[in-house]
């Protein structure tokens, strides 16, 4: 039996047993609430509408983005790295060093903090 027809009997089976384990062991609730559609014209949740929104989120929305990008980067370095030498390597460290000098800026500035809410401590007790 070779590679390619193992993988293609060994992974439906896989698939097949993982999605069966998750419908028997999986909490199921559902609720109205729950259960309902939430488009365009609904009643928004009370509460969450026209609240104001951290700018720290969509930072870090970028970061991951940033990140992702520098493994898609950095993926064909890795697969060609016999032949790109040492420029090629040279390339990637200073690619490296200017993400990492960037996170640590980000760091620096305390722009990955986010003020939770749930986190402030209200005591009017003084």
């Amino acid at each position: 039996m070779t590679s390619q027809t193992f993988f293609f009997f060994f992974i439906p089976i896989l698939s097949i047993i993982l999605l069966s384990v998750n419908l028997i062991l999986a909490p199921h609730n559902p609720y109205e609430e729950k259960d309902s559609a939430f488009e365009c014209g609904f009643h928004s949740f009370l509460g969450q509408n026209r609240s104001e929104f951290s700018i720290s989120f969509f930072i870090f929305a970028l970061l991951f983005l940033l990140f992702d990008l520098e493994i898609l980067l950095v993926y064909p370095y890795v697969v060609s790295s016999y032949v790109n030498g040492v420029f090629g390597l040279v390339i990637m460290l200073i690619f490296f060093i200017v993400l990492t000098l960037g996170f640590a800026f980000e760091l620096g500035k305390n722009a990955l903090v986010i003020d939770s809410r749930q986190m402030r401590i209200t005591n009017t007790t003084h």
